[in-house]
């Protein structure tokens, strides 16, 4: 296996890559000629990262594994299912759309995860994790042809969701021809590689064993209690070099752990799993980053990266993320409160609690990836008299929606939410997206939900819903705001009070929400209209929208939301309620979801720019002379 120092700067030959047309020639090639391929295809991997940024270091893991999966497996009439999706790189390069991989998660590019809709090969599209043994279990269900085989690979982060030990649960009680991939890049589970458990693995793996295995159980049905000790003594036998006695309890046969790259073995033991019926379940061992140094080195740290920068981009004066100004803030008010409990579900690193967790490692707790659990844990703190902070990105927040009606705001518990990445967040395109919590948040009683326009109001925010002794949320946009100073007191503000930033008598009043600010006083000036922060959704301040509804002809809501149930729905409705018939024009996120781009291009595409919010406020003006 060739390794890398540094990520290529120019375009590295591949020539046995290129000559591939489909993934079914593979097939014809040598396990020479499969293990030069590999390194071909790690080496355009890191260039192409280079040019256009991405998800890294789980791609590098599992070159071998792909490579060696579309030798033995004929895609796409067999189901490949990729859970997440960060891993998904090198099957991308090998299904057709090397050329294009220059292009990932940008406008009109490839997308970052697969997607039906790009590719054939793609057989479920993904970007949230857990789903893959569900969809795959499903497929084979429904599937079509007998000759189809069905294959799930999950990582070792994923498979702790809940919803992968349900399918787990389902797949293995059925004898569906179906085959489940642990790649374990972590090594959470085990750690037992080597010779003795390659050997192992290469027996169990095979036909010879597995007809004893089978027609041992034919012959031991008619004799219950030599059945209950053989079946005993298989488990504890393979449990002294194997962790997988928990899922041959499920129903699957189970191989590993194997290393994960050596492609030989890999193929070799695919191959007898491939001949084999009913639920197969392997566990294989990667590094995260394999071939890359740097980022075996620091696999947090190169789960992604951004486009290798220029010199002038390298020299720029960076402003604080939100996420970073919210770990700053957590910090500051754990050493006034020992009571604070910061919450993650696997994202210490974007929510900027890394510091949080080395400096008050027993007020911290991430939970991996487990939405739902998170929740409830939360509410028990509350019980407790704890005061839990969960920061939870907004499209993940959709998976606890449940938990956070039932477990948490019917029993109006102090639990507060930090919302991170709402909003648009441009590359990872519409699976990351956090652009339904105002929409799916403002109908839940008990619950307070404000949006921040910038750092310092960030900061206030903060403060205010940590005093609150019921369920509040934060909701705030990814990446850095239009630089305002914080501020770092104690302050807070008014519930449910709006901000005045400019009021003229122009009959247009702009009413922004949230991170559009920056934009609306653009246009406030330009046009002269009077400006609000409207800074809570919930509770809305009624008497002021009353009184600016009954002194002008036009309120503009805007927020970087979808506009169906909104903030905008929520100012509709104040005016209905009160029998106001003044003219309302909503801006935000129409009914369809993003497509990959920069934010800057979503929010264009979404008519959220400058330009085409002037334009749509026109048209309304004149539809109404």
């Amino acid at each position: 296996m060739k390794t890398f120092n540094e990520i290529p700067s120019s375009e590295p030959s591949t020539d046995l890559l290129n000559e591939l047309k489909l993934p079914e020639d593979l097939k014809k090639l040598s396990k020479k000629d499969l293990n030069i391929l590999a390194d071909q295809v790690r080496e355009f991997l890191l260039y192409s990262v280079g040019v256009s940024g991405g998800h890294f270091g789980a791609g590098l893991g599992v070159v071998e594994l792909t490579v060696a999966l579309h030798h033995v497996f004929d895609s796409p009439k067999d189901k490949i299912v990729w859970d997440v999706g960060h891993q998904s790189y090198p099957h991308k390069i090998l299904t057709g759309r090397k050329k294009d991989l220059k292009n990932i998660r940008k406008n009109n590019g490839l997308h970052p995860f697969p997607s039906r809709d790009e590719s054939s090969h793609d057989a479920f599209g993904v970007g949230h994790s857990s789903t893959s043994i569900s969809a795959m279990l499903g497929m084979a269900i429904g599937k079509e042809s007998s000759e189809s085989k069905q294959v799930a690979v999950i990582g070792d982060g994923a498979i702790t969701g809940g919803m992968a030990f349900e399918a787990l649960a389902h797949a293995g009680s059925l004898e569906d021809d179906l085959l489940v991939v642990l790649n374990d890049n972590n090594m959470s589970i085990s750690n037992n590689i080597g010779g003795i458990s390659n050997y192992l693995n290469k027996i169990w793996s095979s036909k010879f064993y597995t007809q004893i295995r089978e027609g041992g159980k034919k012959v031991l049905r008619f004799i219950p209690s030599a059945k209950r000790f053989a079946s005993k003594a298989e488990i504890s036998l393979k449990g002294m070099f194997t962790p997988g006695a928990i899922f041959e309890e499920l129903g699957f046969h189970y191989i590993g752990p194997i290393d994960g790259h050596d492609l030989n073995l890999l193929i070799d033991t695919l191959k007898n799993l491939n001949n084999l019926k009913g639920p197969k379940f392997l566990h294989v061992i990667t590094t995260k980053g394999k071939g890359y140094l740097p980022a075996e080195k620091d696999q947090i740290g190169f789960h992604a990266i951004s486009k290798m920068p220029g010199p002038s981009e390298l020299s720029m004066n960076k402003k604080p993320k939100y996420s970073d100004i919210f770990g700053e803030w957590a910090c500051k008010k754990a050493e006034e409160d020992n009571n604070l409990i910061a919450i993650t579900p696997a994202m210490t690193e974007g929510s900027g609690l890394v510091n949080f967790s080395k400096v008050f490692p027993d007020q911290f707790y991430d939970v991996a990836i487990a939405e739902q659990h998170s929740m409830t844990f939360a509410a028990g703190l509350a019980c407790s008299g704890k005061k839990p902070v969960l920061a939870i990105y907004s499209t993940f927040l959709q998976r606890a929606y449940d938990q956070l009606i039932h477990d948490v705001a019917i029993q109006n518990l102090d639990v507060m939410l930090a919302i991170d990445r709402a909003g648009f967040v441009g590359e990872d395109g519409a699976t990351h997206a956090g652009i339904f919590d105002l929409t799916f948040l403002r109908c839940v009683p008990n619950l307070t939900l404000m949006t921040p326009s910038d750092e310092n109001e960030l900061w206030l925010m903060l403060n205010t819903g940590y005093d609150l002794k019921t369920p509040v949320a934060v909701r705030y946009p990814r990446g850095s705001g239009p630089g305002s100073e914080i501020s770092h007191s104690n302050e807070k503000i008014e519930i449910g009070k709006a901000k005045v930033i400019k009021e003229v008598e122009s009959d247009v009043v702009l009413l922004s929400f949230g991170s559009l600010l920056s934009i609306a006083e653009e246009i406030s000036e330009e046009l002269n209209y009077s400006l609000i922060d409207m800074r809570f959704v919930k509770p809305i301040d009624e008497s002021l929208l009353i009184k600016l509804a009954q002194s002008n002809k036009l309120l503009v809501t805007l927020e970087e939301n979808v506009v169906a149930g909104g903030a905008g729905s929520a100012v509709n409705e104040v005016l209905n309620q009160n029998f106001i018939s003044t003219n309302v024009l909503n801006i935000g996120i129409p009914d369809h979801f993003p497509k990959v781009g920069s934010p800057t291009d979503q929010k264009k595409e979404a008519g959220l720019s400058k330009e085409s919010i002037i334009e749509q406020i026109n048209k309304k003006l004149n539809s109404m002379k």
